[in-house]
């Protein structure tokens, strides 16, 4: 089963950025997210951000996960 997760953008070189989600630091594709600037929270999935998200939201999600893990 695959999961598409909220991530933290920190630095974006081209089309890969640079995410955080609780630590773990990961580099993605934003191909599919060419409007996303770092600060906004994205979803991440398969290595790409497939959509960028509300900041409340995202924490929101973030806490659910954390409870469910």
């Amino acid at each position: 089963m695959c999961l598409a997760v909220p991530a933290l953008v920190k630095e974006i070189n081209g089309d890969k950025a640079t995410v955080e989600l609780e630590g773990v630091t990961l580099e993605v594709s934003v191909m599919f997210t060419p409007e996303v600037k770092p600060g906004e929270y994205v979803i991440v999935h398969a290595g790409y951000t497939i959509a960028v998200m509300d900041e409340k939201e995202a924490e929101e999600t973030i806490e659910i996960l954390k409870e469910i893990i």
